[in-house]
């Protein structure tokens, strides 16, 4: 048996900000069969994560791509890699059988073929929505949670701030934060948008969203400062202990000016030099050698070892609705290039997910 698959590929190399041209949808068929003894594995993708750091695999040449990480370019036509939630339709592996609900690194297509050490794995909903374990349950939450946790090393009463307050990881960080019983603050840019939440779907402004949904002590849209370092001395005025950074350029300068002694910064992501790559951030390095402060970038992947016990915690505080997840979910294969050049647009609250199929 065979398959019309369409999937999306790369149609150029990316410099600065991504255009939908950038893509391009094809379609080509797909056996449903395999060859005895290949191990290889074809999945049905029902959701894939539409996440920013993949743009670094787009370009022609990028610092993620000479890290020896596994994150190697991405060639002009091939399908694009993703993680995503699956349905086995065939398998020669003997730990998979059809009908199996998987999640790992999968394609940007409606079918992907799994080689044999592919990163995949069986599904254990818990209980949630198969698209939670994407964001709040996946790779996201799991930053969040070590960056915040292992990384900072908080302790109650401590002051946080935390850029893109509203994205995929931010979000989660302030609420961790809060729970944790810290002072918040978080920055997000104020455009209204329609949001999965607790689901339902509602509409708020970035910033009402944090204070009012999400619990954040304040909040400020950074589109309407023109002095970032006096609004961070007005938010935190006896200094910022924890920045947790999802932007990096004159944002991660900003806050290291007003980092309290012993100050901790974890460097998740740095969105504002994916695009622009004259934006570095240039902190006071006397201020962090007189202050003693901790800048520390990391990856997920560093802290897979914590899983579980995210997991747990994770799960926990879902189950006791001390966690609101924020989901923004896409519907059909086509909308793919619209998320994710909207990434960068800052069109998205939460959790960016494109559904490919019905559960």
């Amino acid at each position: 048996m065979e398959v019309a698959n369409k999937h999306v590929t790369l149609k150029t190399h990316i410099e600065g900000a991504p255009k939908e041209s950038d893509f391009e949808l094809k379609t080509s068929p797909l056996a449903l069969s395999l060859n005895p003894g290949s191990g290889e594995m074809i999945v049905k993708n029902l959701y894939v994560s539409i996440d920013p750091h993949q743009l670094n695999r787009m370009k022609s040449c990028s610092l993620l791509q000479k890290t020896g990480t596994g994150f190697n370019g991405i060639a002009l036509g091939e399908e694009i890699e993703a993680y995503g939630v699956a349905k086995f339709v065939a398998s020669d592996n003997v730990d998979f059988e059809k009908g199996d609900v998987v999640m790992g690194v999968v394609t940007w297509a409606e079918y992907s073929k799994i080689r044999r050490n592919g990163m995949i794995r069986k599904l254990d909903p818990l209980g949630f929505p198969l698209s939670y374990h994407l964001g709040i349950l996946g790779y996201s939450g799991l930053t969040a949670y070590a960056g915040f946790f292992e990384i900072c090393k908080p302790k109650r009463g401590e002051k946080v701030f935390v850029s893109t307050a509203a994205g995929s990881v931010g979000n989660l960080v302030g609420q961790y934060a809060k729970l944790h019983g810290c002072y918040v603050v978080g920055c997000a840019g104020s455009n209204e948008r329609s949001l999965y939440l607790w689901s339902y779907i509602t509409t708020f402004p970035n910033v009402q969203l944090l204070k009012e949904k999400l619990g954040f002590d304040e909040a400020f849209n950074y589109k309407e400062e023109t002095d970032l370092n006096s609004t961070l001395k007005r938010y935190f005025p006896d200094g910022i202990d924890i920045y947790f950074d999802n932007v990096g350029a004159e944002m991660q300068e900003a806050a290291v000016a007003n980092m309290n002694t012993f100050g901790r910064v974890a460097v998740s992501g740095v969105i504002s030099e994916y695009v622009d790559p004259g934006k570095r951030a240039a902190p006071n390095m006397l201020q962090v050698i007189f202050k003693r402060i901790k800048i520390h970038g990391f990856l997920a992947a560093d802290h897979v070892g914590l899983f579980q016990d995210f997991i747990s915690t994770t799960s926990h505080h879902l189950r006791n609705g001390e966690l609101c997840p924020l989901e923004d979910i896409s519907d059909s294969l086509d909308s793919i290039p619209v998320a994710f050049t909207g990434l960068f647009r800052g069109d998205n609250i939460g959790k960016k997910i494109v559904k490919i199929a019905e559960e």
